[in-house]
């Protein structure tokens, strides 16, 4: 049984030069990483040397929490 499993990148969750469309959450990117490091956001996972993405259902989870 295999469960699949959707990835996004930081320019699709906040808001950074790279966005295309409204973030899910409205937040500059250093803010994230000073979140992420704090434990109040999620941990991300590496895809390669050079790629980093988030679970999207650990953002679900997020964005649940936050309300």
């Amino acid at each position: 049984m295999s469960q699949d499993v959707s990835f996004l990148r930081l320019c699709q969750i906040v808001r950074t030069k790279n966005s295309v469309g409204d973030p899910l959450i409205p937040i500059s990117k250093s803010s994230w990483w000073a979140g992420m490091r704090s434990g109040r956001f999620p941990a991300p996972v590496k895809l390669g040397p050079r790629t980093t993405a988030w679970r999207s259902s650990d953002i679900a989870d997020l964005l649940k929490k936050l309300g």
